[in-house]
Formats: structure tokens, sequence, C-alpha cells
């Protein structure tokens, strides 16, 4: 079978992807790309506190095994970090689901956006990605980020880009447009949404997908 015959996710192959990416896969789900009976989250921004994302990643693989045999994870190379062993994303997933495919990229912004196209929209400037998940729940990704640490991150970028292929930011600057100004004054960074499309994370899927299928 040859890649281009899959222009969805099979309906023997279920997905586990960080609460982070919940609009966006549930876009895909409105087309029919992937089914919603076959998608499972984590809670989002769960980098912070890997033994809690552990702790997730095991029960939601343990559902989605459930009722595929094959699984995709959506989670990027550098989401899961233990200091302690120095086990990353695909260590814990060699120890946990052996069978999975995770997705090739580095983190959500690289699943929405790959580095030529973020190259194209920084315009040469230093920015600090973000995506409508990140936006939606900052509070609980940074509840535990003192003044110190946030005066080391976020000044160090000229701005702060939200990749949003789903209107979330747009929306968002009509309804509550005073939550925009506070994470702005927060980081000390002007924050904007750059409109992109769904179709890096869609290739990305699929190719998962397709090594799932030649998997043995």
């Amino acid at each position: 079978m040859h890649e281009s015959e899959l222009t969805c996710l099979p309906q023997d192959q279920a997905m586990v992807a960080c609460g982070t990416l919940r609009r966006e896969m549930g876009r895909l789900a409105e087309t029919d790309f992937l089914g919603r009976d076959r998608l499972f989250f984590t809670g989002p921004g769960l980098h912070e506190w890997p033994e809690i994302l552990k702790r997730q990643l095991t029960r939601q693989l343990e559902r989605a095994h459930a009722i595929a045999e094959r699984v995709i994870v959506a989670y990027g190379e550098k989401c899961y970090f233990d200091p302690e062993t120095g086990t990353d994303t695909d260590g814990l997933l060699a120890e946990l689901a052996p069978g999975a495919v995770r997705v090739r990229a580095k983190n959500c912004t690289d699943m929405l956006a790959d580095e030529d196209e973020r190259k194209r929209l920084a315009r040469s400037e230093k920015v600090y990605w973000l995506t409508p998940g990140w936006v939606e729940h900052w509070g609980l990704i940074f509840k535990d980020w003192d003044a110190a640490k946030a005066n080391e991150t976020f000044p160090a970028n000229d701005r702060a880009i939200v990749l949003d292929a789903v209107g979330y930011y747009d929306n968002l600057s009509q309804t509550d447009p005073e939550r925009i100004l506070r994470i702005c004054d927060w980081m000390r960074l002007q924050m904007t949404a750059e409109p992109i499309s769904l179709q890096r994370l869609k290739t990305l899927l699929l190719e998962s997908a397709q090594r799932l299928e030649g998997a043995p």
C-alpha cells in the first residue's frame, strides 16, 4: 500500500493526543478524517509535570488499545523528559506501548507548522510559538511559574505567535480581549495570531498511520 492511498485514519487505528491539540483534532474529526470515538486525550500542558503525564498517558493508551490494536501518539519528542532517568517521550512509549507509533514532530507547534513555515512567519524575529490550546489553558500550564522564570523565558523573544488553524484567537479577541492583554502583560511580549491550515498535522498523522499499516 502506498502512502497516497491513505486519505484518513483507518478504522482499526486509535490515537492518543495531548489536550492542547483538542481543538485541531476536533476539527479533523468534523471532516471524517478521524473518528471521535477512537480519539483519546491527556490533560493539556503536562510536559511541566512528567509524573502526571506518565500516569495519564498510561491510562489513555490502555483505553486506546482496548478498542484498537494499533495506536498513534500525537506527542512531540520533547514533550516528556524524566530528569531522574533521562527518559524522553520515545523511551516512555517504548516502556508503555512498544507497538505504538509517535508522530514525527518535536512538539505541538511543530505538528502545526514545520520549521520552514515558522521561519517564514517569524520574518527574522525571535518568536515564542503558541497554539490555541496553550492560550486556552494558559493558567494551568504556567501555574507553577514564578515571575523570575517568566522574565527569564519570554523577554528573550521579540514576540509571541499563535499558530491558529481553528479561528480561536480571532474569536477570543472579540469575546475576551482582556484575557489576551493579561497574557501579553505577563509575558511582556506582543502576541498575535497567524492563520494556518491543518495540512501539516494531517500529513504527519497519515504518515504515522502508514507506518502502523506496515508494522507486523
